[in-house]
């Protein structure tokens, strides 16, 4: 079957059953027919830029999918190896049993055949002398016939068993000792017993056909069987597809995706099978196509395992990180260069775990700068110490300061260097076109420690608690909208997790600043979620309508999410396991790593970083100059101008609450005609002296 959307004409004459959409897409009217799921016409593809189908089948288009094929192969092998040698005693011991049952059995049969009991049995019936006379002769015959067939086969035996004894080689008795007991052992097993038990379960599940899957389009509302126009076709053959069926449904006019989604679970009850079996995909070719996708079990319910990290080998940020496998067991990857990923989930959905994942992966990678502060301060991330260029845990003052204080210094870095990055990007690409081509940072520039611009990576886990802190909160939040919109094109990414993607921050500018953020995130990744709301918040808009809802996700189902963005299809994954002494593990290796490249730096290597600590009120009087009084908004520039490590982004709010907290009043002020809110030189120098 050729792939939708080539121009295609048909070889020969199309039958009139044939109403797929790649003959027309108006249906001529006909009268009410069956439509085959498998086209019988060949067509010839005309157009060259059609999609092609692929040339390897999925387990072997990549060589990871393709190692873990073969480690997925491999570790049934083992598990039935290890099943098998446990229970081989018993093994043996039952087929000796049924072998000496299956060789008493033969001989019973052996003997039966030569003493003739039918005809001594008929003779015995027989009221006629002459006939039981005749019917005893002829059974001394046969008797003594087969006992000659019967004395030449022992005779065989014998010779044959002497003939092994005296020219075979040793490993021959084996092997016909072996088959002697296969043999016997399966003339002698009862009816429906077996000898080696199987070490796996062979999985039941229900096979789909084109009238099962009718059947359940019609039950759930999404077209008719006897109505003109509104029969459900089907746009592909049924193919087997990883574990579990596929085929593209064309629902009838009027009918699209958003149908189908919401009648899923009706979808699920005419296939009799569970809901999270059922996975609804749209098509681009056309709103009322989707591919439908039935696991032949729940695979949301089978564990992946532990993480590859654990192998602790160098990774490369500029290679995709591996979080797990999707619904059809196939590995899943997200891109952290030059992205930014936003993980969002109730509370114990494995969150933390998915993010943690991401961060190790990139953990493991030398050459990535890593900033890492934890919101809500639990020992989920306290040992990325080890590799962190900056960290803070947390909301609670420590020794290295208040850690809202250390992440706002973070930031203010980032911003000055992704600026510089900038900067220093456009004049290499004027100067050395070949090593920067297009101003786009290259692994080979961020590698090179001349340039000084390693990828770097800004991670925040429960980043919603740094959104209600007060003043500090508006400078955090305007400098993580410019991370999440301007960062990443400088080769520093955003991880962000929150259990709360709305609603931060009240309705000012900190809650539009937070939704800005969030909506800037190129890929998402939910795990369960309490409402429909609260998935799309996650997802982005549109996500629903596409058929992609958190919140259908099992509370069991820990660690499983809906991922977007990262690919062209949105996939539901299983993400690995990488516990807190796994973690603990991956970063040990990952210090070991930095260390021998040279590349450990800032907390981790011993000189963490503190928050610029701003006299207030010195920085005011340095610019106050002479003027008597000013507006906070003029105050707010001038400190912005001549002080841009310390003030850079500082607003008229901003400024006014830092001097109110230092004891400055804030009062009306008539500068230039003009009268605003502002402060006095002279409230200025007593708040200074006193």
């Amino acid at each position: 079957m050729d792939e939708p959307g080539s121009e295609l004409v048909p070889a020969e004459p199309a039958p009139v059953l044939d109403t797929h959409l790649e003959v027309a897409l108006d249906e001529v009217p006909e009268p009410a027919l069956p439509v085959p799921v498998d086209p019988a016409v060949p067509y010839a593809v005309l157009a060259a830029d059609g999609e092609r189908k692929p040339i390897l089948p999925t387990p072997l288009r990549s060589l990871d999918a393709a190692k873990l094929e073969l480690q997925r192969y491999a570790g049934r092998r083992w598990h039935e190896a290890r099943w098998h040698g446990l229970r081989s005693p018993v093994y043996l011991v039952r087929a000796l049993v049924w072998a000496l049952a299956g060789l008493l059995k033969v001989i019973r049969r052996q003997l039966r055949w030569w003493w003739v009991a039918e005809v001594l049995a008929l003779a015995l019936d027989s009221k006629d002398a002459s006939v039981a006379l005749n019917a005893h002769k002829h059974a001394r015959e046969v008797r003594l016939t087969r006992g000659s067939l019967l004395a030449a086969e022992l005779l065989f035996v014998l010779a044959g068993t002497v003939a092994m004894w005296r020219f075979a080689p040793w490993w021959s008795w084996p092997l016909v000792a072996f088959a002697l007991l296969f043999l016997f052992a399966r003339i002698g097993k009862p009816p429906g017993a077996v000898v080696i038990t199987p070490a796996v379960v062979t999985p039941r599940f229900r096979v789909l056909r084109a009238d099962i899957v009718l059947r359940a389009y019609y039950a759930a509302g999404l077209g008719h069987a006897e109505k003109p126009g509104m029969q459900v076709t089907f746009g592909s053959a049924m193919s087997r597809d990883g574990e579990g069926t596929a085929v593209l449904v064309d629902l009838p006019h009027g009918k699209g995706l958003k149908d189908a989604v919401e009648a899923k679970d009706r979808i699920a009850s005419g296939l009799d099978v569970t809901e999270s079996q059922v996975f609804l995909r749209r098509d681009p070719t056309s709103y009322r196509r989707h591919t439908l996708w039935v696991a032949d079990r729940d695979p949301l319910a089978v564990p992946v395992g532990r993480t590859p990290l654990l192998a602790c080998r160098q990774t490369d940020i500029w290679k995709p990180a591996p979080v797990g496998l999707d619904e059809r067991g196939q590995p899943v990857a997200i891109p952290m260069m030059w992205n930014s990923l936003l993980v969002g989930a109730l509370p114990r959905q494995g969150k933390t775990f998915a993010a943690r994942l991401v961060a190790l992966y990139l953990a493991l990678d030398p050459y990535v700068k890593l900033s890492v502060f934890d919101g809500k301060g639990s020992p989920d991330w306290r040992k990325f110490a080890l590799v962190a260029d900056s960290c803070a845990f947390g909301l609670t003052p420590t020794k290295d300061g208040l850690p809202p204080e250390i992440l706002l210094a973070a930031l203010e870095e980032l911003k000055d260097d992704v600026q510089q990055r900038y900067h220093r990007l456009s004049e290499l690409e004027a100067r050395r076109p070949d090593l920067c081509p297009e101003g786009k940072l290259t692994r080979k520039l961020a590698r090179d420690p001349r340039f000084n611009m390693p990828a770097r990576v800004l991670i925040l886990d429960e980043v919603q608690e740094y959104y209600d802190l007060g003043d500090i909160s508006k400078e955090i939040a305007a400098l993580l909208v410019y991370m999440a919109k301007v960062a990443p094109g400088a080769g520093v990414s955003v991880i962000a997790s929150t259990q709360k993607p709305s609603g931060i921050g009240g309705t000012g500018s900190v809650a539009s600043q937070f939704t800005s953020f969030r909506d800037q995130m190129a890929i998402r990744f939910a795990l369960r979620t309490s409402s429909w709301q609260v998935s799309e918040m996650v997802l982005g808009q549109g996500a629903v309508s596409e058929g992609l809802d958190s919140s259908t996700l099992l509370p069991q189902y820990k660690g499983v999410g809906i991922l977007r963005g990262a690919t062209d299809a949105s996939l539901t994954v299983r993400t690995y396991l990488a516990d807190g002494q796994d973690a603990e593990k991956i970063l040990i290796a990952a210090r070991a790593l930095r260390e021998r490249a040279g590349t450990l730096s800032g907390f981790a290597a011993g000189s963490a970083p503190q928050a610029e600590v701003r006299d207030v009120l010195g920085d005011v009087l340095g610019v106050f100059g002479a003027d008597p009084g000013l507006h906070w908004a003029v105050l707010a520039e001038r400190l912005a101008q001549a002080f841009p490590s310390r003030w850079e982004g500082a607003t008229a709010d901003s400024v006014s609450a830092e001097c109110r907290a230092a004891g400055v009043a804030s009062v009306t002020v008539k500068v230039g005609g003009v009268t605003l809110r502002g402060c006095r030189l002279e409230d200025i120098r007593r708040a200074a002296a006193g």
